[in-house]
């Protein structure tokens, strides 16, 4: 069963009274089995496209059809609970999680020996994995990431985008992620969505054919091929006029 996302509509109440409309007739569908990112600027309604899809905000009008299975979703912010340690955080999520697996997720995302450790004991890219190592921890059918890598430094951003591009191959499901680095996009996903305008539209996409492992080589046409089309898709949603 593919995912299958009809948005008629969804408004923001602004502090002076007015509204905001973020989307507009707004749909998207994939496959099951699709990798998928949605690549667009800070504030273009990601985030919140991704929170409709996760069920955690109904307040639209339209219909959001998702394929059976668990659904799983990693946030901005990392959002453990502090009163619980990484091994309960990722427990109480996952309750059914024999101890093999936790320890192979905990190793999967370098977390090694940091089990018992609370969060306010970890650094932010610790916190990060850890929450990485949750969202997978219910082996969900629809995976959502939200800027999984937001202010980590570029050398850990990299390694901890290639840990999350191993644990997505070693798993059949449909994974959406949002952000707005066109490399973590071209790395991670097999259909990029170039997202945009107010209210906001899928401007262009762009297919990926080779497979993750041998794209290296491939980057500097890759990038040069998804950048043409993302100016493209930014001139065009800057020439389309705003509407409220």
């Amino acid at each position: 069963m593919r995912l299958d996302v009809s948005i008629a509509q969804k408004t923001y109440r602004l502090a002076d009274g007015g509204a905001r409309r973020l989307f507009d007739n707004f749909t998207l569908q994939l496959e099951a089995g699709t990798i998928a990112a949605l690549l667009g600027p800070s504030g273009c309604g990601k985030s919140s496209l991704l929170r409709m899809i996760a069920g955690l905000d109904r307040d639209f009008s339209g219909a959001i059809d998702r394929p059976a299975g668990r659904i799983s979703m990693a946030f901005q912010e990392p959002r453990l609970l502090a009163w619980r340690n990484v091994e309960d955080n990722l427990r109480l999520v996952a309750p059914e999680l024999s101890q093999d697996e936790l320890k192979a997720l905990l190793a999967a995302f370098e977390l090694d020996g940091r089990g018992q450790d609370y969060p306010g004991q970890l650094s932010l890219g610790l916190a990060r994995r850890a929450a990485l190592a949750r969202a997978f921890a219910v082996k969900p059918d629809l995976l959502l990431l939200d800027e999984p890598f937001a202010s980590l430094d570029r050398g850990l951003h990299e390694r901890l985008r290639d840990k999350l591009s191993e644990r997505i191959a070693g798993r059949a499901m449909t994974v959406i992620v949002a952000t707005h680095d066109i490399e973590d996009a071209l790395r991670l996903a097999d259909r990029i969505f170039f997202i945009g305008g107010a209210p906001a539209r899928i401007l262009n996409r762009f297919d990926i054919a080779a497979p993750r492992e041998a794209r290296s080589p491939l980057m500097p046409q890759l990038r040069a091929q998804a950048q043409q089309i993302q100016d493209e898709a930014t001139a065009e949603a800057v020439a389309r006029p705003v509407t409220s």
